[in-house]
């Protein structure tokens, strides 16, 4: 294997997202899958901690936004709430919007933090320094 790490290799899943979007654009009303409630997000590790960062406009942090932790997942469930008006046209996706990451080998659940800036939502996890290396195991001769 090479040195690409497991956040690198599972952050290029959303391109394929982005080639249907792209793709399927042309036939609106015939799209197969509901990209509106496919939270973009980008993963990265940064001065030893898993960072997460999830497009999120429009939505109040403080009643629309849930960051959950457990047994090695984190989940951000987000619902974006209409305001009716009397719109002639709107394409806006309102409901409710999930994404579930699986988090890194050391990832300390008991050390999250979460913000929320500019219609942007980064989760940073703490992650442990790996404890002990792979071990060589020899190899005896059957006779």
């Amino acid at each position: 294997m090479t040195g690409t790490t497991q956040v690198e290799r599972r952050g290029r899943t959303p391109r394929l997202f982005d080639w249907l979007e792209s793709e399927f654009s042309l036939l609106p009303g015939l799209r197969p899958f509901e990209f509106e409630r496919f939270i973009r997000c980008e993963e990265f590790v940064e001065d030893g901690s898993y960072v997460v960062r999830a497009q999120l406009p429009g939505v109040d942090p403080d009643k629309d936004v849930e960051v959950t932790v457990a047994d090695g997942v984190l989940t951000i469930h987000a619902e974006r709430r209409e305001t009716r008006k009397d719109a002639h046209r709107s394409e806006f996706f309102y409901g409710e919007l999930t994404r579930t990451l699986r988090l890194p080998k050391g990832a300390d659940e008991s050390a999250v933090t979460a913000t929320y800036r500019d219609g942007i939502l980064e989760v940073t996890v703490a992650v442990k320094p790996e404890e002990a290396a792979a071990k060589k195991v020899p190899i005896e001769r059957g006779r």
